[in-house]
């Protein structure tokens, strides 16, 4: 795997982390599915994971880096701070323009009365997803095997819940199991997508390396606060969803550390 260019690796993680949206979902094949409590403590996990991918797998390589190339003081931290905020405006603006639909919040953006319902919640996903799959190509450009392996498993990880809720909801507008399963699997294979053009954009210009990583993490801070963290905390399970996010968080704190 060492010998594989970063962009390569970023496609191949990115590919891997989208896939296991599918694995999430393959319950529902067989008419399982969890309590709301259940997913809504997963959904947690998944936010923990996210959070701690942000900070320790981003953030920090994104402040090292920065002070490597401008040395140390208030520039790599300004850089820093508005590759966030850059990452943040852009799922924002993304959120703003595109006609989507969330399963408990209705439709944002644009009307789009052409677009079927079920396109609208594949648009939402997708704002969703690609920002994962982008930081893993970015942690893969930055530090190759080792930079990206602990995002590729931790954005995997947190795909599994992911796909599950998805498929649920779709089963709850009345698709069918099969075409529920599918539609979730294919949400996650946005993130190869993001996984090309995040390892692309770094391998290609060094002095990129601090803002893209932060522009990764911005983006996946504002998916954390506007999706992930007030749908766990809507059916009052809020108890279930802050102990899954301190599971996935610690864990993903563990997996960066071990593997990085």
């Amino acid at each position: 795997m060492e010998t594989l260019s970063p962009i390569t690796l970023g496609f191949l993680g990115s590919l891997a982390a989208g896939l296991m949206t599918a694995v999430g979902a393959v319950p529902v094949l067989f008419g399982k599915t969890p309590s709301r409590e259940m997913r809504d403590m997963s959904l947690g996990f998944a936010a923990g994971v996210m959070l701690a991918a942000s900070f320790f797998s981003l953030i920090i390589p994104a402040l090292d880096a920065a002070a490597g190339r401008y040395g140390e003081g208030a520039v790599p931290a300004a850089i820093v701070v508005v590759g966030i905020l850059l990452g943040m405006g852009a799922v924002a603006l993304m959120n703003e323009k595109l006609p989507h639909e969330h399963f408990r919040l209705g439709r944002e953006g644009p009307a789009s009365v052409s677009l079927r319902r079920v396109w609208l919640f594949i648009v939402a996903i997708t704002i969703h997803n690609f920002p994962e799959g982008l930081a893993v190509g970015v942690g893969f450009g930055a530090d190759g095997f080792s930079g990206g392996l602990p995002l590729a498993i931790g954005i995997g990880l947190q795909n599994a819940p992911e796909g599950l809720a998805v498929a649920v909801a779709l089963l709850g507008e009345g698709y069918g199991k099969t075409r529920a399963w599918t539609i979730a699997a294919l949400t996650g294979m946005v993130e190869p997508v993001g996984g090309i053009l995040g390892a692309g954009i770094i391998t290609i210009s060094a002095p990129l390396l601090p803002w893209g990583l932060a522009f990764a993490a911005g983006a996946m801070l504002y998916v954390i606060s506007h999706e992930i963290i007030p749908e766990t905390h809507r059916s009052g399970h809020q108890n279930r969803a802050t102990l899954g996010l301190s599971i996935g968080l610690v864990l993903m704190l563990f997996l960066d550390v071990w593997l990085g």
